[in-house]
């Protein structure tokens, strides 16, 4: 055999171990996801609390009790988390959003939270409107892509 067919094997090979690694790594985290899910469902309820501050931050500087900062991975301690803080009752409690309801989330509102004891699940406004979300400022690419796509006659992409 060739030396250039030999190399290419190697790369070959290579590449093939790798994709079997990520694929049975992919799927082990998908399970253990999919437990967590499980376990958020079982342990949710629905409250009622006034939102007094939404923000993304570290979890070292949230506020969290010592004990939630002990069980965190160390890498995650540095990771910024959507955190909001709420009324509840007499108490000023600190929790952490699920990303994807975070802009939806009022502040200085009162609202009906989906909790699973720490984190925030999901969120139904109770009193007046729900608040409108400012639109996006478009970047120079956007603009110019739209602007050649209407002089094209295309449809604009979403």
């Amino acid at each position: 055999m060739s030396t250039p067919t030999i190399v290419l094997l190697c790369i070959l090979a290579a590449l093939l171990a790798g994709v079997a690694v990520i694929y049975f790594l992919g799927r082990k985290a998908q399970k253990k996801q999919a437990e967590q899910q499980e376990k958020l469902e079982a342990g949710k309820q629905t409250i009622s609390m006034l939102i007094i501050d939404k923000k993304r931050m570290k979890l070292k500087d949230a506020g969290l009790p010592a004990s939630v900062l002990s069980q965190a991975p160390k890498m995650m301690r540095n990771t910024k988390l959507p955190v909001i803080k709420a009324k509840v009752g007499p108490q000023i409690l600190t929790f952490l959003c699920e990303e994807k309801i975070f802009d939806s989330v009022p502040v200085k509102k009162e609202v009906k939270a989906v909790i699973s004891g720490l984190y925030v699940l999901g969120v139904k406004g109770l009193h007046g409107k729900a608040p409108v979300q400012p639109t996006k400022k478009k970047n120079f690419f956007r603009r110019a892509l739209e602007a050649a796509q209407a002089k094209a006659g295309a449809k604009p992409l979403k």
